[in-house]
C-alpha cells in the first residue's frame, strides 16, 4: 500500500537521487544536498506551526513505495505564492486595435507582465517515478496535496495555481526564452534559471522584464508555438490537474512560456467531493464481496500527523462511517472513532 506523508529528515537522500533524475529545469526539486535540506526543514516546521493567515509556510509530500519503503514521488505546495515578494507572470490579453479613418479594427495577442497570482497558494514539484506514471497513486500524490488544503483550509488562499515545465529542446534551451528573456537577461535559459533558482518572485525580474506589453505577432514562430505548451515530461499533472478543474488559459510562465493553471478551490472536484466520515474496522462478512467497491482516496484528519491512502470501500455519499481494514488505519496512523476525509479518484 502506498503511502503519501509529509518529508522527513532520513528522506534527504531520497530527494537527491530524485532531484538526480533528468527533469526540465523549472518547477522542480531542488538540486543541492543543501538546499533539499533546507526545504526539508521548512516543510517540517510548516506542518508543525500553528497558522492563522497563510504566509511563508512551504508543504513538501512524498510517495512511498510499500515493498521496501522507498520514496518514488514528491508533490510540494506553498501556502501563499510572492509572500516574501511578488510572484510574476505573464498574462495573456487582447489587445484592440481601431483605426475609424481606414475603417479597420482587428484584436492583438499581447502578453502583459503581472503580479496577479501573488498570494494564491501555488502547487509545485509533482514528480513520480516511471513505475508509478499512470497509475492510481500518482493520482493520490497530485490529490493529497488539496486533501490537506480540505483538511486545513487556514493555511491556504481560496485560489490555487500551478506552473508547468514549458517547451525545451535536447540541449535544454527555450524558444519563448530565446525570442524574449534572453534579449533583457544576456544569459542562456538554463542559466538564468540557476540564477533565479526556480524562483519567480525576484527583484532583477521586474528590473529587467519588459515592463509594457510584448505584441505576440512580433515574435518568432517558433516562440509563439512553444507559449503555453507543456513540457513532454508534465503531461500526466496536466492531465491530473485539468481533470480536477485546474484551467490553463490565462496566464503563462516569464521564462519558459509554460502553462499557467490556476483555479478557485470550490471548482475543484477534491473540494466539492471531500467527504467527512467516521472509522469503523472493516469485517469479514459474507455479504461483503457482492457490495459494489469503489475506489477512495483516504487521508488522516490531523493536520499535525497527515497521511492518505487508496483503498476500496462502498459508496460513501449515504453513510456517515467508513469502514477501513486494520493495515489501512495502520498506515493512516489512526485508530476506530477517527475522522478522515474521503474522495473518489
Amino acid at each position: 500500500m502506498y503511502v503519501v506523508r509529509p518529508v522527513e529528515l532520513a528522506d534527504i537522500a531520497a530527494l537527491e537521487a530524485l532531484a538526480a533524475v533528468t527533469m526540465p529545469g523549472v518547477h522542480t526539486l531542488p538540486k543541492t544536498r543543501e538546499k533539499i535540506a533546507d526545504m526539508i526543514e521548512r516543510s517540517i516546521a510548516s506542518f508543525a506551526a500553528h497558522v492563522d493567515i497563510p504566509s511563508e509556510e512551504s508543504y513538501l509530500l512524498v510517495l512511498e513505495s510499500p515493498a521496501d519503503k522507498t520514496i518514488v514521488g514528491t508533490a510540494a505546495m506553498f501556502a501563499a505564492a510572492g509572500s516574501n515578494g511578488t510572484y510574476f507572470s505573464f498574462r495573456n490579453d487582447v489587445i484592440q486595435q481601431v483605426s475609424r479613418d481606414l475603417n479597420i479594427s482587428h484584436s492583438v495577442h499581447a502578453l502583459t507582465l503581472c503580479s496577479e497570482l501573488t498570494g494564491y497558494s501555488q502547487l509545485s514539484s509533482f514528480y513520480v517515478g516511471e513505475r508509478e506514471h499512470g497509475t492510481p497513486e500518482a493520482a493520490l500524490l497530485s490529490r493529497a496535496r488539496l486533501m490537506f488544503a480540505v483538511l486545513a483550509p487556514h493555511r491556504f488562499a481560496d485560489r490555487f495555481f500551478v506552473p508547468l515545465a514549458g517547451v525545451t529542446d535536447a540541449d535544454g534551451g527555450s524558444p519563448f526564452w530565446d525570442a524574449l528573456g534572453r534579449k533583457f537577461f544576456k544569459m542562456d535559459f538554463l542559466d538564468a534559471e540557476r540564477v533565479i533558482g526556480g524562483a519567480r518572485n525576484r527583484t532583477l525580474i521586474v528590473e529587467l522584464m519588459p515592463h509594457y506589453p510584448v505584441y505576440v505577432p512580433l515574435l518568432p514562430g517558433d516562440a509563439q508555438a512553444a507559449m503555453g505548451q507543456i513540457h513532454p515530461s508534465g503531461e500526466l499533472a496536466f492531465n491530473l490537474l485539468t481533470a480536477e478543474g485546474f484551467e490553463a488559459d490565462d496566464y503563462i510562465d516569464i521564462f519558459d512560456g509554460g502553462p499557467i493553471l490556476q483555479a478557485h478551490k470550490n471548482t475543484l472536484r477534491t473540494f466539492t467531493g471531500a467527504l467527512q466520515r467516521r472509522v469503523t474496522t472493516a469485517g469479514e462478512s459474507p455479504d461483503r464481496g457482492r457490495e459494489p467497491q469503489l475506489r477512495y482516496a483516504v487521508s488522516s484528519g490531523s493536520e499535525h500527523n497527515f497521511r492518505a491512502v487508496i483503498t476500496h470501500c462502498a459508496a460513501l455519499e449515504s453513510q456517515v462511517n467508513v469502514a477501513l481494514p486494520a493495515d489501512v488505519q495502520e498506515a493512516l496512523q489512526i485508530a476506530e472513532g477517527d475522522t478522515v476525509i474521503c474522495v473518489r479518484i
